[in-house]
């Protein structure tokens, strides 16, 4: 599941009849064309992989066209969309909302945030506090490292911030609610009533948007989705993607969403509705790797 492959590694795994699978394989049109320029070294190292487990039909051609063989290739869909939701998780997010009294308080997340889009992030949420004073939004930094300059930031600009890391109960005065912990981004998106999902405002190609599809939640991107452009063409297709350019679409688009709770519910639906559509990926790609184990 790496995103390199390794020529000497693969060649001496089939040197050995070791099988070499690469699942949940992705091709974009760009590394394909790095790869076609180096033909006599990827075409060998592509044809001695016993497997490749790859997301679309698309992708499936670019590697059959490099070299790779054909009766290896298999399309069977993105793992990403095999993911549940542990009712337990949401039930956790319902509960913490309520002590801290943010019930009916409307809640927005920017998660996995890349440098450039927190200033933008944070321009459209002081938009949205213009209109609606007591709104909410839960900030969430791609890289750890980025953690204390970006909770500066929020200060520099006037915005009472609390660190979620704290543990401390939010108060009613804090308009953000800063994301510095490991391992909760899940929760942290449960706890909201929209999702915008970063690097996608800036040229980094997106994250994970199905992770607040999967939470029902209406998700919002920038235009840079270059990493999953077949996920976003999907949500999009179906509705549950709403993009924005600037800071000024972005807060108009979420405050639409909170005027409008058939607009947002509809697109929750949406998400949901994508995600049950193309789960069993990972059932697939198992019976996959079962064959290379009997053989």
């Amino acid at each position: 599941m790496e995103t390199e492959l390794w020529p000497n590694h693969i060649h001496q795994c089939a040197k050995r009849g070791i099988p070499v699978a690469l699942a949940n394989a992705r091709l974009s049109e760009r590394s394909a064309r790095g790869y076609a320029r180096f033909a006599k070294l990827t075409a060998p190292m592509l044809a001695e992989l016993d497997l490749i487990a790859v997301q679309t039909a698309l992708e499936a051609e670019r590697f059959r066209s490099l070299g790779a063989r054909s009766e290896c290739v298999e399309v069977t869909g993105s793992i990403k969309f095999d993911l549940t939701i542990d009712a337990a998780l949401l039930t956790r997010a319902a509960v913490l909302r309520e002590q801290w009294q943010a019930e009916s308080r409307p809640v927005w997340i920017a998660a996995s945030t890349h440098s450039g889009e927190d200033e933008i992030v944070l321009a459209a949420h002081r938009e949205l506090l213009a209109r609606t004073p007591y709104a909410l939004l839960i900030l969430v930094p791609r890289h750890p490292e980025r953690f204390n300059a970006v909770f500066e930031l929020c200060q520099r600009q006037g915005f009472s911030a609390r660190r979620r890391s704290t543990g401390e109960a939010l108060q009613a005065s804090d308009q953000v609610l800063f994301g510095d912990t490991m391992g909760e981004l899940l929760f942290l998106y449960a706890l909201a009533d929209i999702a915008f999902v970063g690097g996608s405002l800036v040229a980094n190609g997106g994250h994970n948007l199905l992770e607040p599809a999967a939470l029902g939640k209406p998700v919002l991107s920038g235009p840079h989705l270059f990493n999953f452009l077949e996920i976003a063409a999907q949500l999009r297709t179906a509705g549950a993607l709403s993009e924005v350019t600037d800071a000024n679409s972005l807060a108009q688009r979420v405050a639409q969403l909170w005027r409008e709770p058939e607009a947002a519910q509809a697109m929750r639906d949406a998400g949901l509705t994508v995600m049950q559509a193309n789960q069993g990926a990972l059932a697939r790609l198992l019976a996959g790797l079962a064959r290379l184990l009997k053989e």
